[in-house]
């Protein structure tokens, strides 16, 4: 499915490169006798970041897209993303192609192709990130508006092979989850854009790989958003992140019973001495999203939530 939907881009000067991280499936026979797709073969499964780190690196053109093993991009879709790199002000005006770091797609819920899955990252002062627009009709207003938005989805899409030079690539150490968002908050603190663009469009089976509300997620989702914080967040925002993600904790574990996000947090709090020394030029006003009551943040990361017109 995935290759398939690559071969049948409008853009065509690129190379399919597949990380395969141990699987047991029979993709990684079918894959070696694909002889459009260069393979990297691991011996065991070494994560999200990891992986993509390695495709990265197997390549040196300007620009790298990234591509979930769920996902299913429309045939149009590396060829919008890479015009909105080369020229962004066709998109959004003022804004300089040679700063553009990053370009997101629309990802629509497979299952539901009507429905936004992500239109970017978005992120708040208490170091909550979401999926922009998560739930919104994919026809609305704000969904078909291209615009600057915190960070891309590592799921689908297209990243400046300079950018990722100059402030690093993926934490490996997050294994998987947020890792995204945490190279999205570095890019914006050296000064990288990044743009939505609408007509980037992908279907993506949502956590097809790990599960959706698996414990096995919500752990790694625990433990990576007390790294994500240690490493990027302001010291004087600390108490409204603690504030926020005990209301979290207890929401997980007292309404839905769900533990394993208190799990994570503790692990990640363990070793966040690890994390704190990488604090460096936070000082600048990033975009955040607004605060809301802690009541609505569910709201904002819910996998059902009820469409919306507008935004």
């Amino acid at each position: 499915m995935c290759i398939a939907a690559l071969r049948a881009q409008t853009f065509r000067d690129f190379e399919i490169v597949v990380v395969d991280n141990a699987s047991n499936d029979g993709s990684a026979e079918w894959l070696a006798n694909q002889s459009d797709v260069r393979v990297i073969r691991n011996e065991s499964n070494r994560g999200f970041a990891a992986a993509c780190n390695q495709g990265i690196c197997a390549g040196n053109a300007p620009f790298v897209a990234l591509l979930n093993d769920d996902a299913q991009p429309e045939p149009q879709w590396l060829e919008a993303l890479a015009r909105a790199m080369r020229d962004p002000q066709t998109l959004v005006a003022g804004v300089q192609s040679a700063r553009v770091g990053a370009c997101a797609s629309l990802m629509l819920f497979a299952d539901r192709p009507e429905i936004v899955q992500s239109a970017g990252i978005a992120v708040d002062r208490a170091a909550i990130a979401w999926d922009r627009l998560r739930g919104y009709p994919a026809d609305s207003a704000a969904a078909q508006q291209p615009r600057e938005v915190f960070g891309a989805s590592g799921g689908a899409c297209l990243y400046r092979r300079a950018m990722l030079d100059e402030i690093g690539l993926f934490d490996e150490r997050f294994f998987a989850y947020l890792e995204d968002v945490d190279l999205a908050w570095r890019a914006q603190r050296a000064g990288w854009r990044c743009l939505y663009v609408p007509q980037a469009r992908v279907l993506h089976y949502t956590s097809a790989t790990s599960g959706e509300g698996s414990a096995f997620k919500n752990r790694l989702l625990g433990r990576n958003k007390v790294w994500l914080a240690a490493k990027n967040a302001r010291l004087r925002d600390a108490p409204i992140i603690a504030f926020y993600d005990l209301a979290a904790v207890v929401y997980a574990g007292i309404v839905r019973g769900e533990w394993s996000h208190l799990a994570g947090r503790l692990e990640g709090i363990r070793r966040t001495w690890r994390f704190t020394c990488q604090r460096a030029g936070m000082r600048q006003a990033l975009p955040f999203d607004p605060l809301v009551a802690p009541w609505h943040v569910p709201r904002r990361l819910e996998h059902n939530l009820r469409p919306r017109s507008t935004e």
